[in-house]
């Protein structure tokens, strides 16, 4: 073999076969997957600023409008004692189940645990009561059923006429 061609054979190996190799490529994409276009250095800057200015907010035990900016925007307007509408405040609003466990989680396995409890108890129970109702209607439910057959039947042996012979 030539010089050329070694060189050629080995340069081909480095550059296709051993990045392969080293650093293998996933499958394609499927064909109905659309690809996006990429983003430039601006937008992936402001990504970058958004999402560290997200994580950053995730540290601090209130949280604000950078985590949750669409429950800000929305702040229910509620009637005044005078009459007028007034703002509702965070602090009049019960605190929901998964700002609890939020809440809890960074207190550590000792606050997290009796919270826990509370959603599984709170879950038990309405399955509970909605069982409960469910068989009471099933119950009447099956009554009326019965009711009508009854009178159905009261009805038929009013109705037919005996034949006499």
């Amino acid at each position: 073999m030539k010089l050329r061609v070694v060189c050629r054979k080995i340069y081909n190996y480095v550059r296709y076969d051993l990045k392969e190799i080293a650093f293998p490529s996933s499958l394609p994409d499927p064909p109905y997957i659309k690809k996006r276009r990429k983003l430039t250095w601006e937008e992936r800057i402001w990504v970058l600023k958004k999402a560290a200015r997200l994580y950053a907010a995730s540290w601090v035990r209130d949280i604000g409008p950078d985590l949750r900016p669409n429950d800000y925007k929305k702040d229910e307007m509620t009637e005044g004692p005078n009459g007028g509408r007034g703002k509702k405040t965070t602090k009049e609003r019960e605190p929901s189940t998964l700002e609890d466990l939020a809440v809890a989680a960074r207190g550590g396995m000792e606050t997290l645990r009796p919270a826990l409890q509370r959603v599984y108890m709170t879950r038990a129970s309405a399955y509970r009561d909605a069982l409960k109702s469910f068989i009471e209607g099933y119950q009447e439910g099956v009554q009326q059923v019965m009711e009508k057959k009854e009178d159905t039947k009261s009805q038929e042996n009013v109705d037919i006429p005996k034949k006499s012979s």
